[in-house]
């Protein structure tokens, strides 16, 4: 399977299941052709990376939490209830 998006050239190898996947995808309207499903999970792969990353981020920018683990998940759950009546 070659791709070419724009100037830029892409061959990969796929076993015949993988690509038959890319096909059914494109047969059923989703997809312009392979090089857009492609672009898709790439993009969309990206997407979920930056997501993960600025959720580690944020994580690690909390601090260190010194109770124990079920009782920080008691007092959110009370904290929730206490919002919502």
């Amino acid at each position: 399977m070659t791709i070419i998006v724009g100037m830029n050239e892409l061959s990969i190898a796929l076993p015949k299941t993988l690509r038959s996947w890319i096909d059914q995808q494109v047969q059923f309207g989703r997809f312009v052709d392979a090089s857009d499903y492609l672009r898709d999970l790439v993009r969309r792969d990206q997407e979920n990376t930056w997501r993960l990353r600025d959720l580690v981020e944020e994580g690690l920018a909390s601090g260190v939490v010194d109770e124990e683990p079920e009782d920080v998940i008691e007092r959110i759950i009370a904290e929730a209830a206490q919002r919502n009546g």
